[in-house]
């Protein structure tokens, strides 16, 4: 079987850690994004994953090879000369994604962190006999986004609605489909929307079913639903694999600690922490809902909550960070130094303190 991820473009909105890496390969609970979406597809038996990608082949492609002899699955790209919205790059790599198997290919959205039931979406697909499988999450406001009317018993899906006024269901597109190859004939190579021109059509046809997604779901594409990702993530960590917490009487709930991860005496970690390779942190340190990136220091008594800390970033005896400040790579924070969601570009030092939301260039 076949996969393709629609990476996309810049990642502004997870920015300033994407200025420094792709946003598919910006660490989430100590490893790539896009790494936990590649491994369960590889558990399903996905022997290639075409990238859809118009920003950064090489620096994805290097990156990734490593990953391509560890984990034994070829990954290519298919890069975009114009953006073609999210149906477009499907027909640009209909060469990588068409075989003589003639089986259903995965589509997925880079942005989105489940727990993956690729084997159910399969074995769905294969029961109901139509052209297309999209899964759906349950949200309590669906009003802020497009909403999949879908009958309860067979899963097969009559309408969409956006942005309803009235309540129609609480059901929306998760961004993971499963593919018969003709869903390729329906689609031109432009500038095309998946959700609004080419599953419409399917499911005039009366060929587009949706099975509802078990466990959690979240779009990681902006930092405070990155936070709330990780919690989600760490839940379901304790739940299906608990030994790979961190256990211990400094740390309180939910805590990924990296196996090289240093820290100090006097501590109290969690809940909802990850703490990534390298990281050193010094004693009395205090840190809850948030993410310590590869290689940074947050020295004696600092205290971190709903932030995340860039790689090699480093954070001063006694500061305080809060309120979703985000450090991008190599940024210093000084001692004794307040952050109230300060978003830090890359390579700064910072010697005053942040008293409200802003952007430090």
């Amino acid at each position: 079987m076949k996969a393709l991820i629609l990476v996309g473009g810049f990642g502004t909105r997870l920015r300033p850690l994407t200025l420094s890496l792709p946003k598919p390969l910006v660490d989430f609970a100590n490893k790539p994004m896009i790494l936990h979406q590649i491994e369960a597809l590889k558990a399903v038996g996905v022997t290639e994953v075409v990238l859809a990608i118009n920003y950064q082949p090489e620096v994805m492609l290097n990156f990734l090879k490593d990953f391509e002899s560890k984990l034994g699955i070829k990954i290519t790209c298919s890069q975009e000369t114009e953006p073609l919205g999210t149906a477009g790059p499907l027909a640009l790599a209909r060469d990588k994604l068409i075989d003589s198997s003639g089986e259903p290919f995965f589509v997925l959205n880079s942005d989105v962190i489940s727990e993956y039931p690729f084997a159910e979406l399969i074995g769905f697909h294969k029961s109901h006999g139509g052209e297309a499988t999209i899964m759906v999450t349950k949200v309590d406001e669906p009003s802020k986004y497009g909403v999949v009317v879908m009958e309860e018993e067979t899963g097969k899906v009559d309408r969409f609605v956006e942005k309803p006024k009235v309540f129609v269901g609480n059901k929306i597109n998760a961004g993971i489909y499963l593919l018969n190859p003709s869903v390729l004939d329906r689609i031109e190579l432009k500038p095309t929307s998946i959700e609004k021109e080419v599953f419409p059509k399917i499911a005039a046809d009366q060929k587009l079913y949706a099975m509802v997604l078990p466990g959690f779901w979240m779009d990681i594409g902006q930092p405070r639903d990155y936070i709330t990702g990780l919690r989600l993530y760490l839940d379901s960590l304790r739940k299906k694999s608990p030994y790979k917490l961190a256990a211990g009487l400094h740390i309180v709930g939910n805590v990924l600690v990296h196996e090289n991860a240093v820290i100090g005496e006097g501590c109290l970690i969690g809940p909802d922490v990850a703490i990534g390779p390298g990281c050193v942190v010094e004693s009395g340190v205090r840190l809850s809902r948030c993410t310590v990136m590869q290689g940074a220091r947050i020295k004696k008594h600092a205290c971190i909550s709903s932030s995340i800390i860039g790689w090699h970033s480093t954070v001063g005896q006694w500061a305080r960070v809060e309120n979703m400040t985000i450090l991008g790579e190599d940024v210093h924070v000084g001692d004794e130094i307040y952050s109230n969601g300060g978003v830090v570009l890359p390579h700064k030092e910072i010697k005053s303190s942040i008293l409200k939301p802003e952007i430090v260039m």
